[in-house]
């Protein structure tokens, strides 16, 4: 099966709509979000209706988390607690009733996904794992694969059934994975990237081919940006796309 694997979408229905687009053109079986379907960008009722409207499995963001607890808001540094909060005017009692009911972690195909880090973490980020802490939490779950986002990144954890483990950054374009290791994959950025490259991120997982592929799209940023400005949401949210 083929897995198209998108987080972070952030509101941005731009890089979203291009996203899809571009899964239409690669060939998926299946399509899953890593949460962080909203906050940040400009339209997250329209990529909440976009998602429900298609049956996309997802599971709980930060965000949403943020979103759905308000006692969680505490946890945001101010401009992303700001734009949560501008979010929850945006966004309609049906949608956030659907936010509050996904899950933290999901398996499809023998892959765990879940916005931070295994087992079921919606706040702990990749970057924020030693070595020992990846092993200790890749040790928790039976599943081979792990996705996650939440830093808006791609980097990847390997860990070889002959033991120990190697950390890689993750470029456009494929990526073998080998049967019998284990992988802790960061997936990228759909809405918000954070690498440097400011197209819209995410992967495909075939696990008969054995193959992780980066795909990189190109939306239309500014769009977004002027939506951003128009609404008032903080100015850091449309700078970090251009």
């Amino acid at each position: 099966m083929r897995l198209a694997v998108l987080s972070d979408i952030h509101g941005n229905l731009e890089a979203y709509t291009a996203v899809l687009a571009d899964i239409d053109q690669a060939g998926a079986d299946q399509i899953a979000l890593l949460g962080d379907i909203v906050g940040y960008g400009p339209d997250p009722e329209a990529c909440v209706a976009l998602t429900r409207e298609l049956g996309l499995p997802s599971v709980m963001g930060n965000h949403e988390l943020g979103m759905c607890r308000r006692q969680e808001l505490a946890w945001f540094n101010p401009t992303a607690r700001r734009s949560l909060e501008q979010n929850m005017a945006l966004i309609s009692q049906q949608s956030l009733e659907w936010l509050a009911t996904l899950p933290v972690y999901l398996v499809l195909d023998c892959c765990r996904l879940v916005h931070g880090a295994p087992p079921d973490s919606p706040r702990t980020y990749y970057f924020e794992l030693d070595r020992k802490e990846i092993l200790r939490r890749m040790g928790l779950i039976d599943e081979p694969l792990c996705l996650v986002g939440h830093s808006h990144e791609l980097a990847m954890a390997h860990l070889p059934a002959t033991g120990g483990l190697e950390r890689l950054n993750l470029k456009q374009g494929m990526h073998r994975l080998k049967a019998g290791d284990r992988y802790l994959i960061n997936a990228g950025a759909v809405g918000q990237p954070r690498d440097g490259d400011k197209r819209a991120k995410y992967v495909i997982v075939d696990r008969e081919e054995g193959t992780l592929e980066v795909r990189c799209v190109e939306y239309d940023a500014r769009a977004t940006v002027e939506k951003i400005r128009r609404l008032g949401l903080p100015q850091f949210n449309a700078d970090r796309l251009l």
